[in-house]
């Protein structure tokens, strides 16, 4: 073998073994149904115990962590639950799946000008994404077990994780007791689905220019107008980066936690 391959595959076991030591709470899986094929990792309670029901989170990262390394989607979120006083306060199942890359949770089409301005236009009635069909399939999987909460499944997202929320709760309207959606949006149009179903806290930093924060605030008066239970948290100063702020909100947790389909 040659030094180059020697050297390189010297640095992906570093890699793989950094990855794993990081967040040993979390265990690598990979969920698999015909052509389906998605990695994720799940950290179980302290003291887990299957005759027992825990709430379940899924939390779905952002552009930037997509791959096959099944690590990389544990660079936001990860830490806020898995460290000892959240696990100890909060006892839950957590999932962290990890979307393709080239692929993308929502069904969305990025337009981008000469001059870097985006805009999106979501179509979450449409066929699902390769990453979102899977995720349905793991979803679907993980909410069967015996101990999981039917009436405490929850879901949030970061940027592409955000828009893939809100997918995901027009596809499951009636799986969710409460989402995070973090800088992202979708199709207002279409919040009837979940607007009375699911509660939802939006974050948003008003200095995005990746995801302007007016998607947030149409999501926010389209849920409101219908009746639903929303919060709107926008940062002044703050550009895409808001997860930084969003998941150091201190009653984030507790709020996401005390919702309940009961």
């Amino acid at each position: 073998m040659k030094r180059t391959s020697i050297t390189f595959l010297i640095i992906l076991s570093a890699m793989v073994s950094v990855a794993q030591t990081t967040f040993p709470e979390y265990e690598a899986q990979v969920y698999r149904k015909g052509k389906s094929v998605l990695p994720y990792r799940i950290m179980y309670p302290k003291n887990f115990d299957k005759s027992k029901k825990y709430p379940l989170v899924f939390f779905l990262h952002g552009s930037g962590e997509r791959g096959s390394d099944n690590s990389k989607q544990l660079a936001y979120g990860a830490s806020l639950f898995a460290s000892d006083s959240i696990r100890s306060e909060y006892p839950a199942i957590v999932v962290f799946p990890q979307c393709a890359e080239g692929d993308y949770w929502a069904n969305v089409k990025l337009n981008q000008d000469d001059k870097g301005f985006r805009s999106y236009l979501f179509h979450p009635e449409a066929k699902p994404t390769p990453a979102m069909k899977a995720l349905l399939g793991l979803v679907r999987q993980l909410s069967h077990k015996s101990y999981v909460d039917k009436n405490r499944i929850y879901v949030g997202g970061l940027s592409m994780g955000g828009i893939g929320t809100y997918e995901l709760l027009y596809r499951k309207p009636n799986t969710f007791a409460a989402a995070i959606v973090i800088c992202g949006g979708s199709d207002p149009k279409v919040v009837d689905k979940y607007a009375q179903k699911v509660p939802l806290w939006i974050f948003h930093g008003e200095a995005d220019n990746i995801v302007l924060t007016e998607y947030s605030r149409e999501m926010y008066n389209a849920i409101l107008g219908l009746g639903g239970k929303v919060k709107l948290t926008t940062y002044p100063g703050v550009g895409h980066n808001s997860w930084e702020n969003a998941l150091k909100e201190p009653d984030l947790l507790h709020w996401l936690f005390s919702n309940s389909k009961k």
